[in-house]
């Protein structure tokens, strides 16, 4: 399965807030701003959390759920 698409527009997606939006996979933590960390960790079938912290929090997180699911991708938006 090819991530390329959904990587591609999650990174893009991130880019447009100011918030700090970090993907936790495992023990590891990717900036999803960061297109070579997605690359790297992103894998259908797995289950993210996704850790958003800022001042647009509330609209990053809604925003990314939506893109995550439009991928079939599994995560976990966590609310601190």
């Amino acid at each position: 399965m090819s991530n390329n698409a959904a990587i591609v527009e999650i990174s893009q997606t991130a880019s447009k807030f100011t918030s700090s939006i970090v993907l936790q996979a495992d023990s590891k933590y990717i900036d999803v701003k960061s297109i070579l960390g997605l690359f790297t960790t992103l894998v259908g079938g797995h289950q993210y959390e996704l850790h958003v912290h800022g001042p647009d929090a509330e609209e990053a997180k809604k925003k990314m759920a939506e893109v995550f699911a439009k991928h079939n991708l599994n995560v976990n938006v966590i609310s601190d």
